[in-house]
């Protein structure tokens, strides 16, 4: 174990929030954090990652900025690039960019813990007036550390059980446990997992009538959108934070496996706000998982730069899988 997890308690050593019986991390890292589990991308796990690249080859894991087409939520307009030209060349501007409309990291700002408040116990007051648990704050030093492709897809095809990415799939701790396994991959303190269901080259695909009959229908009832996800279980959420996982994107709009239950409990709530587990959706893992196939080498070193916009919400994630 790294020295900097020395007073850092398992899961279900965690305080609990009022009488609600949900573990929080809130004070582990102290009073005022504003990083979450990205404390566990220590220096010497950082410089560990680096060591890593050895070829150079390098693949992007953002979609072009304002896909994909419509918005997957209804308050988030398309965005619109804009630019001027003058006598000496260009200028361009943006409008309707919303940090979290294409892929991207979910901010400590972004969801609250019921009336408890945001990571850390932060209320709506300090959010206003204060720069607490801003995107910002990520953008200083970067989540850069180990990342690991858990290829979900890959592995459930291998078996002959392909993903249907309108289907609910739980990916759980056993799953992911055996795509592992099955890829060789070995679990590291401070990793960036990257999980692949094979959702957004999908949706992708479609034509822009069917993704727009996709949207509609779910603002319409979401509870009749189905789709994998990352399960939200106590199981799932203390093995993440019992192997010191340090951030978790996936490749579909919610994160969520869906429809929602209530009585399984809420990831973003469990991960995002009490842990304060920075959570990706939207990521592009195709050219990575065939890099990642090709080499058979599932772990990388992985780069992602936030916007250091001052209360921030998200973020895209300016992110690359380094070789």
């Amino acid at each position: 174990m790294d020295r900097h997890d020395e007073n850092v308690p398992d899961y279900f050593d965690l305080p609990t929030v009022g009488d609600t019986g949900e573990r929080s991390a809130w004070g582990v890292f102290g009073a005022d954090d504003n990083f979450g589990c990205l404390n566990f991308l220590t220096e010497e796990r950082v410089a560990a990652a680096a060591r890593l690249v050895r070829t150079g080859r390098s693949f992007g894991l953002d979609l072009p900025l304002g896909e994909p087409q419509p918005q997957f939520w209804a308050m988030r307009p398309s965005l619109q690039h804009s630019v001027r030209v003058h006598r000496h060349g260009r200028d361009d501007h943006l409008n309707s960019f919303y940090m979290q409309g294409s892929t991207q990291w979910d901010g400590l700002r972004h969801v609250r813990f019921r009336k408890y408040g945001y990571y850390g116990g932060v209320d709506e007051a300090q959010l206003d007036t204060s720069d607490a648990i801003g995107i910002d704050h990520w953008a200083q030093r970067g989540i850069i550390g180990r990342g690991v492709l858990v290829d979900v897809a890959n592995y459930l095809a291998s078996l002959g059980r392909p993903i249907d990415p309108t289907h609910t799939l739980e990916i759980d701790v056993a799953l992911i446990e055996a795509t592992l396994a099955h890829q060789g991959v070995r679990r590291e303190a401070g990793d960036i997992l990257l999980v692949r269901s094979g959702w957004l080259a999908w949706y992708t695909r479609l034509s822009a009538e069917q993704r727009q009959a996709i949207v509609t229908n779910y603002e319409a009832d979401r509870s009749s959108f189905h789709a994998p996800g990352v399960d939200p279980t106590l199981k799932t959420v203390a093995w993440l934070w019992n192997s010191r996982t340090a951030a978790v994107a996936i490749d579909t709009p919610t994160f969520e496996v869906l429809p929602f239950d209530p009585d399984r409990g809420w990831a973003h709530h469990r991960m995002l706000a009490l842990l304060g587990l920075p959570l990706g959706e939207l990521w592009w893992l195709e050219d990575l998982s065939r890099h990642c196939r090709e080499v058979a080498q599932y772990d990388f070193f992985l780069t992602s730069s936030p916007l250091r916009l001052p209360k921030g919400v998200g973020t895209p994630a300016n992110a690359h899988a380094i070789f």
